[in-house]
């Protein structure tokens, strides 16, 4: 009663930097014993409101980028969800703290005296003193201790733990996990970086995906850094553990500067690890004397787990997630899920809202319910739906994810979109990548352009109802 009543009065309240503590207040009691939603909320804080065209805009304050990107990726559609239930005008933005108190934040077991005074010499792609020990973008719930090790995953799992025990040496240096999306690659990159911190806390570790890697040197280059950068990555990294290394032929100059990076570590003798989706024969554009670098070490491949391993990771994951799941619920899902370790996660957060929004237990007859219906989705992708807004407007597919602004461009757009959210459910995050790494304020905006238009342009409404039913002729629905 208290918090309705806190909400309530927000309704008729400005927007104030308080709005936040009750909405996170808010959030919490709906998933109360959630330790993790807890410690991913507890250092996010209101940082100012701002007034933008579309309405008010929170910004929220965190301590890093992989806090960021954690909470835009998995929390923020439900933050959305809540907050709009309390302002239905609000926007929501987040954004790292770059003060002084952000480079505790990135730095790992270290003595008093070697944390830095100035801010300045922690930020992301700037010169780092060697007495600096980095270890950024480690995800506290990678270790090696919550990875369920199955038959597809043994030989990776073991490779990994012996790279960790012995960086440098043993024959595995470069060491490449190869595998389909969501089988537990990243995990394992900060399981050894962890792991390595945990009997050498001074080694200094850096975790870089192949985007961020790109748009780092693509900054550094148009601020004449580039001798920064080198030296960063070359003079100043123990342990690079290197996510998405596929996306590395995308730049030729991008490949140019990794290939130096790759040998002078080597020479070195630090340790890189390295995660693909594909073998690098099959990684397009890669050029051939880095296509043979990634092929020197050892290539351990993860695929998807057996019926049993997933039984066992459902049961961890539900154990985590404070879920009761009975053996029929876990062996139907194991079998029904078997894409990817994030399919059964996703299936399992789906199951736990139905189960919360709808008061009822998760049991077999809701589990065939919900995920039947689940599967009739997942026989629609969004290359799909981006291909009937093709068609459907006549214009081409790079059209749609271009950066043109021109009208006849932005509407279907901004409907292909709105269609991707509602019948994919994907986040405006996700969303936004696929459409040229667009903002999740930008996709939300767009989303709510469509809604308005829907009621207010009959040729708009038309095209949309057109769409959705080219789209129930897919999935059968």
């Amino acid at each position: 009663m208290e918090h309705s009543q806190e909400i309530h009065s927000q309704n008729v309240a400005p927007l104030t930097l308080e709005f936040w503590e009750v909405l996170k207040s808010h959030l919490l009691s709906k998933n109360p014993n959630n330790k993790t939603l807890e410690s991913w909320l507890a250092p996010v804080k209101a940082q100012k409101i701002v007034e933008k065209p579309q309405g008010p805009c929170l910004v929220l304050e965190v301590p890093s980028d992989f806090y960021r990107y954690h909470i835009l990726e998995n929390l923020m559609d439900s933050i959305y969800i809540e907050a709009r239930a309390i302002n239905p005008d609000i926007l929501i933005d987040v954004v790292v703290n770059k003060s002084e108190d952000n480079g505790y934040q990135n730095l790992v077991n270290l003595p008093h005296e070697e944390i830095p005074t100035s801010s300045s010499s922690i930020q992301i792609g700037d010169h780092l003193s060697p007495s600096y020990r980095r270890a950024d973008f480690l995800d506290p719930n990678f270790t090696f201790s919550n990875f369920v090790v199955g038959r597809n995953s043994e030989f990776a799992h073991a490779a990994c733990y012996n790279v960790a025990r012995n960086p440098g040496s043993g024959g595995y240096n470069p060491l490449l996990i190869c595998g389909p999306v969501g089988m537990g690659k990243t995990h394992l990159l900060h399981a050894v970086g962890h792991e390595i911190l945990s009997h050498s806390p001074h080694t200094r570790i850096v975790y870089m995906q192949a985007e961020r890697f790109l748009n780092e040197f693509i900054v550094a280059m148009r601020n004449k850094k580039t001798e920064s950068f080198r030296h960063k990555y070359r003079d100043q990294v123990d342990v690079l553990l290197f996510d998405d290394i596929q996306f590395i032929g995308k730049g030729e100059a991008t490949q140019e500067e990794f290939f130096h990076i790759f040998n002078s570590l080597i020479e070195k003798k630090k340790q890189i690890i390295l995660a693909s989706d594909r073998r690098p024969k099959d990684i397009l554009k890669l050029e051939d004397r880095n296509r043979s670098r990634l092929e020197w070490g050892l290539t351990v491949d993860i695929t998807m787990p057996d019926v049993e391993t997933r039984m066992a990771i459902l049961r961890y994951k539900a154990e985590q997630m404070q879920i009761k799941l009975s053996d029929d619920v876990v062996a139907y899902i194991a079998k029904v899920a078997k894409r990817s370790i994030r399919e059964i996660e996703g299936a399992l957060k789906t199951l736990k809202m139905f189960s919360e929004l709808q008061g009822v237990p998760i049991d077999i007859q809701l589990t065939k319910r919900i995920l039947i219906s689940q599967e009739s989705q997942n026989s629609l992708s969004i290359d799909d739906i981006l291909k009937l807004v093709s068609d459907h407007f006549k214009i081409s597919i790079n059209d749609l994810k271009s950066s043109s602004r021109a009208k006849p461009i932005v509407i279907p757009r901004q409907i292909a979109m709105y269609l991707i959210k509602k019948h994919l459910n994907k986040s405006f995050v996700e969303i936004g990548r696929h459409f040229g790494n667009r903002d999740h304020t930008t996709v939300m905006n767009a989303i709510e352009k469509v809604q308005y238009l829907q009621a207010t342009d009959a040729n708009i409404r038309n095209d949309i109802e057109d769409l959705t039913n080219q789209i129930h002729n897919i999935t059968g629905l």
